[in-house]
Parts: structure tokens; C-alpha cells; sequence
């Protein structure tokens, strides 16, 4: 066994490895890390992209600008009310989707492979796709049938509606990602515990509740984590299908009501050419978001330890 480790811990430090290594090392360097840095300066400046612009250090102008930006405030707010309510609806349909396909059903596998494959569509084309469905499919059909709160088109025209609508397009994309981790973590549970249950006759929620939900939660810890980073970082769905919109009022001033916070930083990056000020709210983002997760993972922790 020692001689095994030796062996192990002697490749690791051979140049072949190291070479080996290179290609995902450098591309995570150029791609990720550098940038971050970069963006970090370039957020102290009032850098604009443009070539032959001398770039000057302006301090912490850019993030007290944010500090007085009523539609970034309001993009905060709206993204922590979509997180919040997409994270309850996903994990909890992508959780029961699991215990669907992990029961004795007949064609168990082509559910699994059917409810993954909206995951493998980009956000971008299915923002279009639900932006049809919700603008004439779904207004087509009242019609129809005579239903006249369908056939006036209300999803995308009212700013609940309309985020409501965000969080079934993405449920409908990223549910079966979710339930793949909770099918792995429910077939982890021994067979032999579910049938001395059985024969003790504890029904099927006391069996859910009380064996279940303990065994399979680290898997609601990484879920959590998974659809809260996602939850927070929604930009192609929320671009492609509301476009920020529809607007509305808040705090006296016009805003765009459902404009997350990635959409909200691109806008002041792309849209209003003010990089070095997106560029600060894209660095508060992440500080936020980072806080936020941690915090969550550590709830998730404990709770698996109380369970």
C-alpha cells in the first residue's frame, strides 16, 4: 500500500503530469482568473474600451454611482424574489421528477433522458421559443376555447406574470439537471432499510420523511447551491424572453420591472458604454452572491448534521 502511494505521489511531480496539466491550468488562467483581477482595476478607472483613451484612476466613484442607482437597486430585489421562488418550484419539481423515475416504472430511462433534455437547449433559443408560446400559443388557445384572461395576453404585458414566466422557462430548462443529482443520491439508499421499513409498516411519507429526506440531504445541499448561483446568474432566459421588461415605477422613477442583475450590469456595460461602472456592479455581484452561497451552504451543513 505505501509502495503504491509512493508510486502515485512520484507521477504526480513528473513533468508529465505537469504537461498534461497545462492546457486546463492556462485556459482557467487566461479565461477566469486574469480577467477577474483586470476587472477589478478596471473598476477603480474610468475605463471605456474605447482605443487611444488614456485610462485615469478614479477611486470608489464608480461604486458610490452604484450606491445611488434606483434601477440596479431594483434589479437586486428582483432577482433575490426570482431566486427565492425559482429555487422553492425547481428543487421541488426536480426532486419529485427523481422519485418518478427512480420507481419501478416501464420506460423509466426515456423519462429521464426526456426530462434532461431541456437542459442541452441554450437559454437564448428557449427564451424565443417560450416568448412564442407565451405571445401567440398560449393566446391562440384561449381563443379557442373561450377563455378570455388567456386570449388577452397577459404573461409578458404584466410585470408579476411576466416574472412568473421566467421562472417556468427556467424550471422547464434546468429541472432535469437538478433531478439527476437527486435520482444519484436516492439510489445511494440502501434497499434493505426501504424494505425493513415496509415490513414494520411505515407508509410511504413517514418512510419519505423519517429515511429519505436525511439520506438524500447532501444532495439538497448541492441542489441549493446549484439552482441559487443559477438563480442569480439568469441572463440568456431573462434577455431573450422579457428583455428586462415590462416597465413600471419604482421609487418615482421608470424602470424596466423584471431587469436581473446580469442583465441590468450588461445594459450599463453594452447598452449606456459605461464599462468601468458595470464593471463595479459586476465585481458587488459577485461579492454578494459569494456571501449569499456561503451562507447557504453552511445552513444546508448543519441542517444535515440535525437531520
Amino acid at each position: 500500500m505505501g509502495i503504491e502511494k509512493s508510486k502515485i505521489s512520484r507521477s504526480r511531480h513528473s513533468p508529465m503530469f505537469f504537461l498534461f496539466l497545462f492546457p486546463s491550468v492556462f485556459a482557467f488562467l487566461m479565461v477566469i482568473v486574469i480577467p477577474f483581477f483586470m476587472g477589478i482595476y478596471y473598476s477603480f478607472t474610468n475605463w471605456n474600451a474605447i482605443t487611444g483613451t488614456e485610462v485615469e484612476w478614479v477611486g470608489f466613484r464608480n461604486y458610490l454611482a452604484v450606491k445611488s442607482d434606483i434601477m440596479f437597486l431594483h434589479s437586486f430585489l428582483v432577482t433575490v424574489a426570482y431566486a427565492i421562488i425559482n429555487i422553492v418550484i425547481l428543487n421541488i419539481c426536480a426532486f419529485f421528477m427523481a422519485l418518478l423515475v427512480t420507481n419501478n416504472l416501464k420506460l423509466k430511462g426515456i423519462y429521464r433522458a426526456g426530462f434532461f433534455l431541456p437542459n442541452l437547449i441554450g437559454g437564448l433559443i428557449l427564451g424565443y421559443i417560450w416568448q412564442f408560446i407565451f405571445n401567440n400559443a398560449i393566446p391562440s388557445f384561449g381563443a379557442m376555447v373561450g377563455f378570455n384572461w388567456l386570449k388577452d395576453n397577459l404573461f409578458l404585458a404584466n410585470r408579476y406574470l411576466a416574472l412568473l414566466a421566467i421562472v417556468i422557462v427556467g424550471t422547464w430548462q434546468y429541472a432535469g439537471y437538478i433531478m439527476m443529482i437527486y435520482v444519484a443520491a436516492l439510489q445511494g439508499i440502501p434497499e434493505s432499510l426501504i424494505e425493513a421499513a415496509e415490513i414494520d409498516g411505515v407508509n410511504y411519507g413517514q418512510r419519505l420523511r423519517h429515511i429519505v429526506f436525511p439520506l438524500v440531504a447532501p444532495a439538497f445541499t448541492v441542489s441549493m447551491f446549484l439552482t441559487l448561483v443559477n438563480s442569480f446568474k439568469q441572463f440568456d432566459v431573462n434577455f431573450a424572453l422579457t428583455a428586462g421588461g415590462p416597465s413600471g415605477m419604482f421609487m418615482g422613477r421608470a424602470i424596466m420591472t423584471n431587469e436581473f442583475l446580469a442583465l441590468n450590469i450588461y445594459q450599463t456595460a453594452f447598452a449606456y458604454r459605461q464599462l468601468a461602472q458595470g464593471q463595479a456592479k459586476a465585481i458587488i455581484f459577485f461579492i454578494v452572491l459569494a456571501v449569499i452561497s456561503l451562507i447557504q451552504v453552511q445552513a444546508n451543513k448543519k441542517r444535515e448534521i440535525e437531520m
